[in-house]
């Protein structure tokens, strides 16, 4: 116990504190929701690296760091409804909902989409509602929304998330392509208005149907 701690003490010391997320509430709430208890059994030796972990049918779950910046760049609120585009195994949903009002998370994969139902019920987070479907272009029913969530990448950003936004909204999503992808940050600043700021560079796996850039054939 005092190892599996200090490896999570680590983890939010030298890892996330120093690439610059340093709300507290963000790095109290890493030692709160035990993020080993999320892992996939075979991988849970990985659980507090610096590294993506393997998940079901190509998808990945995101470094601490990478999870605890998007907390941080969004920005969440108590009242805050929020989508989020890849559950996974839940861990970033449980994250989402200790911060805001209500989580609506969508999975593609059946098998995750399982795991995350059944991690979330252990950790007795309610204020969620998980769905399983095909996000990766939109998920307007429960909008318009103050905060939305892709945890794997885009090649092209649908518009229908931005227009998913509520006034004030933001939008934290990965887009591009191997070898380089921009993480940005987008907000709704009034009705059909968006400012858009990139944050950084990174390259994580695309979604499954992800929107592709159009192919000109000479």
């Amino acid at each position: 116990m005092m190892n599996l701690e200090q490896s999570r003490f680590n983890m939010v010391e030298q890892q996330v504190r120093t690439w610059n997320v340093l709300n507290q509430d963000i790095l109290d709430l890493l030692y709160q929701i035990k993020r080993e208890e999320f892992v996939p059994a075979a991988y849970r030796f990985m659980a507090f690296t610096d590294m993506e972990i393997p998940l079901e049918h190509d998808a990945v779950m995101l470094t601490p760091k990478m999870e605890a910046r998007i907390l941080q760049e969004l920005n969440i609120n108590k009242t805050d409804k929020i989508l989020e585009v890849g559950t996974g195994t839940g861990y970033m949903t449980a994250l989402l909902a200790k911060l805001g009002a209500h989580v609506y998370s969508v999975e593609i994969v059946p098998e995750l989409h399982a795991m995350a139902r059944i991690n979330l019920q252990a950790h007795d987070i309610t204020n969620i509602t998980l769905e399983q479907g095909d996000a990766a272009r939109g998920w307007p029913d429960h909008g318009p929304y103050d905060v939305i969530v892709l945890t794997a990448s885009t090649p092209v950003l649908p518009e229908a998330f931005q227009q998913s936004l509520a006034p004030g909204g933001r939008l934290f999503a990965i887009v591009g392509e191997e070898p380089v992808m921009e993480a940005m940050l987008i907000t709704c600043t009034t009705p059909g208005n968006y400012s858009s700021t990139r944050l950084f560079e990174t390259c994580t796996a695309p979604f499954r149907n992800a929107l592709q850039r159009e192919q000109f054939h000479f």
